[in-house]
């Protein structure tokens, strides 16, 4: 009798996991540090135990109900963002073995409940970590990273020479944005405020834009491709920043549904976006990494338990580059 409560704790502990959780829509008050099932995993998916938690607005606008509500229902985890260390390898898996470290952005847009201590994912959709970088470096990259990569690389097919705008250039996205299109050979213009131009000029970029006090219609003619993070009205404006047949990639299209109908007047084209969970982007995005020419910029680290105030700092849109969580 004396052994029954210890055994019975401990096969309690490796049965469940700590995770921020929510059981209705609304605001970030609806969030709550519970305890859930521990996830398993199925054939050609791993367990992974995780270190830190990548912070994305995309985290948000689920919180409150927003964004891909066909794929996201209650009891809902956030993020999709993770980097850690697999514990258990399912079925016919053979890309990676337990003890490997991981990192990756998986089943966007369907949940991944990354705010926890455990996640599975498929094991095409993660990547080796890169090395010499940290946990918390690392789950700063997969969303915003694979943004950034796919929007330059497989869509705007940016090559050397191109003239690229990057608006929202010091964000998460646009931060790796920037340095990306610099790899790529590009001259890159970078749209920020005043107090955020030193930090993108040390990413690489040829020209940065205060648009608190510049029109940019003015200030920017015959782009090639601009990268467009702001959305609304703004978006509508850039279009007119294209050379005749210039292309503009939009990361918030989903909010202007009058983009294609605006660029097709004004002679340039457009094009909406949304990332997908990709090992082989991931893979590019970790050779960048690792020869020195894509710097992560975390600009804080909370705890699991301390979710709700770093979701606030990025919705009031107080950070440089990404936010993070860690897990203990």
């Amino acid at each position: 009798m004396s052994m029954a409560g210890p055994l019975l704790e401990d096969r309690l502990s490796k049965e469940t996991m700590r995770a921020v959780q929510q059981t209705e829509w609304g605001g970030l008050d609806k969030l709550r540090l519970v305890d859930v099932p521990r996830p398993r995993p199925l054939p050609t998916e791993v367990l992974v135990r995780v270190k830190s938690i990548g912070i994305n607005p995309i985290d948000l606008f689920t919180v409150f109900g927003r964004a891909y509500m066909n794929a996201v229902t209650l009891p809902h985890i956030p993020g999709w963002d993770i980097a850690g260390v697999v514990e258990q390898v399912g079925y016919g898996t053979t890309r990676f073995k337990v003890g490997d470290e991981v990192y990756g952005m998986p089943w966007f847009p369907r949940p991944a409940s990354a705010y926890a201590e455990y996640a599975v994912a498929p094991a095409r959709q993660l990547a080796l970590k890169p090395k010499g970088v940290s946990f918390d470096e690392a789950a700063a990259v997969p969303l915003a990273g694979l943004t950034a990569w796919q929007m330059l690389v497989d869509v705007a097919k940016v090559g050397p020479g191109a003239n690229v705008v990057i608006n929202g250039a010091a964000g998460g996205v646009g931060h790796f944005a920037v340095q990306i299109a610099k790899s790529l050979g590009a001259q890159v213009t970078a749209v920020a405020s005043a107090g955020k131009h030193q930090f993108v000029r040390k990413l690489g970029a040829d020209r940065v834009i205060d648009y608190t006090v510049s029109n940019l219609v003015d200030e920017i003619k015959d782009a090639d491709v601009v990268i467009e993070l702001v959305g609304g009205d703004t978006c509508i404006q850039m279009l007119s920043t294209l050379r005749k047949g210039g292309l503009l990639v939009s990361a918030q299209a989903g909010w202007v549904p009058q983009l294609r109908d605006e660029a097709m007047k004004l002679g340039v084209r457009s094009s909406w976006y949304l990332v997908e969970p990709d090992h082989a982007g991931l893979e590019k995005l970790t050779e960048l990494i690792e020869r020195g020419s894509l710097k992560i910029e975390v600009s804080s680290s909370n705890p699991l338990e301390g979710a709700v105030g770093a979701l606030e700092q990025v919705a009031q849109k107080r950070t440089l580059g990404k936010a993070v969580l860690r897990v203990s």
